[in-house]
């Protein structure tokens, strides 16, 4: 491990309803600063799945792209993420927000029957292949448990999602503001942060713990 841990934050967009989360792709990013860290945005170089006013909560008859729209959150600093590379990272973590559901897989529209958008899977196998610990916040948890079958992860207390992800393979814990789901034997951490109502500084709370738990993981 470098001197300093290195997170891969994996972005989907800019914006809840079609894109990233911004409080909590933002928030994951000042907790991984304010406990040591360093960090690289990364997104798809891929068409959103859909664009939505997010004024009115409608969509919008345009055409955005994954990486371009990421990269207003990450300042222009970001990544496709098909140049990942493991060996680069200590650890992984996806945000949550629609962009999750819609374009780094398809749950949103397939559910249980999802697929994930290919460099999103390759970078998940690859990390947990090389040992290394993997973060997802809100519905993002989704994602990986598509990917890695019988994940124990938390979406908050959303009946319907939780079982989805039984479906799919996975084991589905309940929980609270702040609190986060250790699967140790497959070196995962979720937090559900807006799968929940919340305030932003309880969002604050859910990115603190996530990455407190992920820094466990990746001490020497």
């Amino acid at each position: 491990m470098s001197a300093k841990p290195t997170f891969a934050v994996v972005l989907s967009g800019c914006g809840v309803y079609d894109g990233s989360e911004i409080h909590e792709a933002v928030l994951t990013m000042l907790a991984i600063d304010r406990q040591g860290g360093t960090y690289q945005c990364f997104a798809p170089d891929i068409p959103q799945r859909d664009v939505i006013n997010h004024l009115t909560g409608r969509p919008a008859a345009e055409e955005r792209n994954v990486l371009a729209e990421s990269a207003r959150i990450a300042r222009g600093h970001i990544r496709a993420l098909a140049t990942f590379n493991p060996k680069d990272f200590d650890a992984l973590v996806l945000p949550g927000g629609f962009g999750a559901a819609k374009n780094l897989s398809s749950f949103a529209g397939d559910g249980p029957e999802c697929t994930v958008e290919p460099t999103v899977e390759r970078a998940i196998k690859a990390m947990s292949a090389a040992g290394k610990p993997v973060c997802a916040l809100c519905i993002a948890p989704a994602v990986l448990v598509r990917v890695l079958s019988g994940l124990e992860v938390t979406i908050g207390d959303d009946s319907g999602t939780a079982a989805a992800l039984e479906q799919m393979g996975g084991h589905h814990r309940n929980t609270g503001h702040g609190q986060v789901v250790v699967d140790q034997v497959r070196r995962v951490v979720t937090s559900p942060c807006y799968m929940l109502e919340a305030t932003i500084s309880q969002i604050a709370d859910g990115a603190d713990a996530a990455i407190a738990a992920l820094r466990e993981m990746i001490r020497p």
